[in-house]
C-alpha cells in the first residue's frame, strides 16, 4: 500500500483534517490540494517525513487539478462553499463545475477510486441554490466517473465545527422560524472512519451513502444542549423568517463575510434528516457517536470560569 497515493481536493477543510492522517496511516502517500496550500502543514506533521504533501489545485484550474490527480489510486473531492463572494467562488462554478473538473481529470488519469463529497438532503429541485448544486454535481461527478461513490454527511459536529463554536460566541443566539428545522448531525470523525473504510472497500464503488448520527434534533434542542454544556445564558431569540431574509439581504451589502445568507434561510426552511433509504455509517461498519458525548471535549472552553467551573460551586 505505501506505494499508492490519495489525493484530497479541498484539504484544508475542517473534514480533511480527519482524513488525510487516517489515509496516511492506511499507507498512502497523500497529497492535500487546495487553493491555499501553505494552510495544510498542520497536516504534514501526520505521517512519515515526506508522506503527506501539500499541492497548489484550485478546483476550477483544470491544468492544476490533472497535475494534483496524476498518478492517483484514491481521489476525494471535498470542496464546498458556505457562501457565495465575488472572487468566482460562486456554487455553480465551485460544486458543479469543479466536481465535474475533478471527476474528469480522475477518469482521464485511470484513478481507481473516487469519493465525492456531497451534503444530506441535496436535491437539484430545492429553493436553494447550493442544495441545488450540491445534486448537480453529483450527476455532473458520476457523468464523467459512473463508479464514483458519493458520501452525504449530515451536519458535521467536531472541535473545529462551524455550527457550536460560532453559536457558543453569541451574545444572543436568533431562532430563525422559531428554531423548529430539525437536523441529524454526525460526528466529524464518525464520516472520516466511514469515507477510509470506503477507500478500503471496492463493493461501495457506484454506492450513495447517507451519514448521519443517531440523533434527530430540532435547531432549538441544539441550542438547549449547547448551552447545557457551556453554562450560557445568551437569550434566545425569534426571528421571523421575514426579518431573517431582511438582515440577510443587507449583510450581503458588506464586504465582510455575512452572518447569514439568504440561500442559509433557504436552506433552514427544510429539515435535514436522512429519510432512511440509503445506507449510512452502521453499513460501513461504523457505530454512531452520539453527539451529547463529544460536544463537552471542545465546548467547554467557552463555560464562564472554565471547565471545573461547575465543580468548583460546590
Amino acid at each position: 500500500m505505501a506505494h499508492k497515493i490519495a489525493t484530497v481536493m479541498g484539504g484544508t477543510g475542517f473534514l480533511a483534517r480527519y482524513i488525510v492522517p487516517q489515509l496516511a496511516k492506511a499507507g498512502y502517500r497523500v497529497r492535500v490540494a487546495s487553493r491555499h496550500p501553505s494552510r495544510a502543514r498542520h497536516l504534514l506533521t501526520q505521517g512519515e517525513v515526506g508522506q503527506i504533501q501539500a499541492v497548489y489545485a484550485p478546483i476550477q484550474n483544470a491544468a492544476a487539478v490533472a497535475r494534483a490527480v496524476e498518478g492517483a489510486d484514491l481521489v476525494i473531492n471535498l470542496v464546498a462553499v458556505f457562501y457565495e463572494s465575488g472572487k468566482g467562488q460562486s456554487f455553480d462554478a465551485t460544486m458543479v463545475g469543479g466536481a465535474a473538473t475533478v471527476a474528469e481529470a480522475a477518469a482521464k488519469a485511470g484513478v481507481r477510486r473516487l469519493v465525492h463529497v456531497s451534503a444530506l438532503g441535496a436535491d437539484a429541485n430545492h429553493s436553494s441554490e447550493s442544495t441545488r448544486c450540491k445534486a448537480l454535481g453529483e450527476d455532473a461527478t458520476l457523468r464523467a466517473f459512473p463508479k464514483a461513490t458519493i458520501v452525504r454527511p449530515g451536519l458535521l459536529v467536531g472541535a473545529e465545527d462551524t455550527f457550536f463554536n460560532r453559536f457558543s460566541a453569541l451574545p444572543a443566539v436568533p431562532l430563525i422560524g422559531g428554531g423548529n428545522t430539525r437536523f441529524q448531525p454526525v460526528f466529524v470523525g464518525d464520516v472520516a472512519d466511514a469515507i477510509s473504510a470506503i477507500a478500503a472497500d471496492d463493493q461501495t464503488a457506484g454506492g450513495v451513502y447517507d451519514l448521519v448520527g443517531p440523533g434527530v434534533y430540532s435547531f432549538r434542542a441544539l441550542i438547549d444542549l449547547m448551552q447545557s454544556v457551556t453554562g450560557s445564558k445568551a437569550p434566545l431569540v425569534h426571528l421571523p423568517w421575514g426579518v431573517a431574509e431582511l438582515i440577510a439581504l443587507a449583510s450581503s451589502l458588506a464586504p465582510v463575510a455575512p452572518p447569514i445568507t439568504i440561500d442559509q434561510i433557504k436552506r433552514l426552511r427544510t429539515d435535514n434528516v436522512a429519510d432512511g433509504s440509503l445506507p449510512g455509517l452502521e453499513a460501513l461498519g461504523v457505530d454512531p457517536t452520539p453527539i451529547e458525548t463529544v460536544l463537552p471535549s471542545y465546548l467547554v472552553r467557552f463555560r464562564n470560569g472554565g471547565q471545573y467551573a461547575e465543580v468548583s460551586k460546590r
